[in-house]
């Protein structure tokens, strides 16, 4: 074990317990979120089924798996931040601001049928998911790194959203 440098502080690192723990809570956290936006996806399937899509629009079976991936990365990635040694708690903090818009975009598009919000939602979440990214970079380059996904998952949903809002004025 090395010693430090006079006047150099040592991290202090969390036991492992607490780390088993942080973990699991880090991945609750963001599904939870998700959770929050399902409440609002329980007629999604019927209510998307029947909007004009674009040809490049992926089949609905193919969200709940590409949703269920980027959540556990995005919650992977915020343990990383909440272990790492540092002043965590602003980028953690926007990651969880990022998190609620992203819970929001649900309630937006499927439950209240709000075409311009949820396009709105969609563009903020996706400079709220920059900014965490940004700012996770300067903690933990891994954990950036595993929101890059999500990024763009999120990137091409924008696209998605106006397309979809655009093609259906009367349902959306």
């Amino acid at each position: 074990m090395e010693t430090p440098l006079a006047g150099e502080q040592t991290p202090q690192r969390k036991p492992w317990r607490a780390q088993a723990l942080g973990l699991l809570g880090w991945i609750v956290t963001a599904y939870f979120a998700a959770a929050v936006g399902a409440g609002a996806s329980v007629d999604a399937s019927t209510f998307y089924g029947q909007l004009t899509k674009p040809g490049w629009a992926p089949p609905a079976y193919l969200f709940g798996p590409v949703w269920s991936v980027l959540y556990t990365m995005m919650g992977v990635a915020s343990w990383l931040i909440w272990k790492a040694p540092g002043r965590t708690h602003a980028a953690l903090g926007v990651y969880l601001m990022q998190l609620a818009i992203n819970a929001l975009w649900s309630w937006l598009f499927f439950a209240w049928h709000l075409g311009a919000a949820a396009f709105a939602d969609v563009a903020l979440m996706c400079i709220l998911i920059a900014a965490t990214i940004g700012a996770f970079w300067r903690l933990n380059h891994f954990a950036a790194l595993l929101l890059m996904p999500y990024l763009l998952w999120v990137s091409f949903a924008s696209a998605l959203t106006w397309a979809v809002w655009q093609g259906n004025p009367a349902l959306l």
